[in-house]
């Protein structure tokens, strides 16, 4: 009986005449930290957005916990109540202050009254080191800080699998440290994760796997020792030393 808890086969997406994902194969089992590495525009964002079924595949199969969800019969919203996805920008509500900001959705989408909501968004929110925060109002936190409420908001509901676009692109580099190391504290947890990044030294620190897109393709993938280390493709090469450059 297979262990993954997530798997793509032969997914295809395009945008017009722009082929976006080709042919893309994709496992992540349990506990996994599966990240995800390419130039801007190697479809990386897009493959995330598939899995959350935030974009409908044009072929292809994207199964997970055991059933295809690519299947028009599923119902979209129940899948991603199991999964949580983070975004490069916060998409936190500056209206809302941290603690409504992490239970909102605990709320309204998964049912959890009021006074548990609070409870438990406030045991996330000691969890990612930010209890004192919970009463601000987003504009008068760091950009780092706002990233680790939006991760908190997307842990409180106990996902199966984590999603995670870029989330440290739009820190300043002083605050990039922060995020990363809740990541990693997230990984040693064995919180399951599938993300993009540009990070390298923090692929090759927390990543059981390391996929290489190219224009919309997988063109390697393996351990970040492989991948990062020795890779085999002159693609990801010339990447690496693109990034290190």
């Amino acid at each position: 009986m297979s262990t993954e808890l997530l798997r793509l086969e032969g997914v295809r997406k395009s945008f017009g005449d722009h082929v976006v994902l080709s042919d893309v194969d994709l496992s992540v089992e349990p506990g996994q930290c599966v990240v995800l590495i390419g130039a801007s525009g190697s479809g990386k964002s897009t493959l995330l957005r598939c899995v959350n079924l935030l974009e409908v595949v044009d072929d292809g199969v994207i199964t997970f916990e055991g059933r295809d969800i690519t299947d028009p019969r599923v119902d979209g919203d129940e899948v991603r109540s199991r999964m949580g996805l983070v975004f490069q920008s916060y998409n936190l509500f500056p209206h809302l202050d941290v603690i409504g900001n992490v239970t909102l959705a605990l709320r309204l989408v998964h049912g959890v009254g009021s006074e548990e909501a609070r409870t438990r968004g406030l045991a996330m929110l000691e969890r990612v080191g930010l209890a004192e925060k919970a009463t601000a109002r987003p504009d008068d936190l760091s950009g780092g800080q706002q990233q680790r409420v939006a991760i908190a908001r997307a842990l409180v509901a106990n996902p199966r699998l984590m999603l995670l676009d870029e989330v440290t692109s739009a820190l300043d580099p002083e605050l990039v440290g922060e995020v990363l190391d809740l990541l990693g504290e997230l990984k040693d947890e064995g919180v399951t994760m599938l993300l993009n990044t540009h990070e390298m030294g923090f692929a090759r620190e927390v990543a059981d796997q390391v996929c290489f897109l190219h224009a919309g393709r997988i063109h390697e993938q393996g351990s970040p020792e492989q991948v990062l280390g020795d890779p085999q493709q002159e693609r990801t090469r010339g990447f690496l030393s693109r990034i290190r450059a």
